[in-house]
């Protein structure tokens, strides 16, 4: 019973917290954050590397990454005042956006306070540097032709 009203309350969050244009958020807390209103956040991993990019993050570290949460923002403007919308944005080569560096600080506090390990908060900063690793490996392996075996990898090499 109480997975039923979890399953329908976070439905009906989610409702809420959806866009103009039909999409959602990547997550949502089912408790207050703060001010009791839920936390909202949006993730998106932009290419450091990439033309429209380049010219920025040659001058400035994490400067995609700030774009592109500038752009989150914006699209979440009309969102309900009832919940605290974050944009998290990372770059390909490991920069933050300032965004995503608070509110990881913040997690971390709770994270930490919540487990009592001071390591907790390292943890959490590992995984989430892990993901971005292997979407970076991810879009590699894409790009590379499939082979049928071990032959064909020194073909191809």
């Amino acid at each position: 019973m109480d997975r039923r009203l979890t399953e329908l309350l976070r439905y009906k969050a989610e409702r809420r917290a959806a866009r103009s244009d039909g999409k959602r958020p990547d997550g949502m807390t089912l408790i207050p954050w703060r001010l009791g209103r839920s936390l909202l956040w949006d993730a998106t991993c932009v290419d450091t590397l990439a033309a429209s990019h380049i010219q920025a993050t040659s001058s400035m570290v994490g400067a995609a990454a700030s774009s592109a949460e500038q752009a989150k923002r914006r699209k979440y403007e009309n969102l309900d005042s009832s919940f605290i919308f974050v944009p998290f944005g990372v770059e390909t080569l490991g920069p933050w956006g300032p965004e995503a560096r608070a509110l990881f600080k913040e997690l971390s506090k709770r994270v930490i306070e919540s487990t009592g390990d001071p390591r907790a908060g390292s943890y959490l900063g590992q995984r989430i540097s892990l993901a971005i690793q292997r979407g970076n490996a991810a879009s590699i392996l894409g790009t590379v032709p499939r082979c049928g075996g071990f032959e064909d990898v020194l073909d191809f090499i």
